[in-house]
């Protein structure tokens, strides 16, 4: 006898279809954000830090070139002697230039290593945009689907057990057994 299948998980796989729609609804964004922060950071390095301290390398040249005038004229002054803070300032002036050196040379090696360490990073990232666009997207579509069909189903009734069908034919075989209806 066909017994009703007992459905009562409807309202968890509903749940779990609201909660995966607000996660992709939080995911893909927080994705894109990130997408978008690599190519910030690739734009800053080449142009913002690259010019600036470009920039910062030419000014402090030109400070350090004023200070050792400074001090040379000192030197060759002879009323005026040269003075430690002339000497400081060329110091500081020479310390300045290798500081912007520096970071001119940190700059162009992040420049050059930068898309060798993100672009492994950048094709997961884009692997999961690709599941989130596209599988997600069908997976909501199938719990719908599924949703609905469960429903459909668990609303369905089976034929009651009390309606008499039509009575079959009975008769008494040679051994006075009932014979069963064919």
């Amino acid at each position: 006898m066909p017994q009703k299948a007992h459905v009562s998980s409807i309202d968890a796989l509903e749940s779990f279809r609201s909660n995966l729609i607000i996660y992709l609804s939080q995911a893909r964004p927080a994705l894109d954000e990130v997408s978008a922060e690599v190519v910030r950071t690739r734009m800053w390095l080449d142009n913002n830090q690259r010019v600036h301290w470009e920039s910062q390398m030419r000014r402090r040249m030109k400070d350090l070139e004023q200070a050792q005038q400074a001090l040379f004229s000192s030197r060759l002054g002879v009323l005026k002697r040269e003075s430690s803070a002339e000497q400081f300032a060329v110091h500081r002036a020479k310390n300045a230039v290798a500081e912007a050196d520096q970071k001119l040379r940190t700059i162009k090696k992040w420049d050059r290593e930068f898309e060798g360490r993100t672009q492994p990073l950048i094709k997961q990232m884009e692997k999961l945009h690709s599941v989130f666009s596209n599988d997600m997207v069908q997976a909501v579509a199938y719990l719908t689907q599924a949703i609905s069909t469960l429903a459909a189903y668990a609303e369905t009734k089976l034929p009651s057990q009390n309606t008499p069908s039509a009575p079959a034919p009975t008769g008494v075989g040679p051994a006075g057994m009932q014979e069963p209806a064919i």
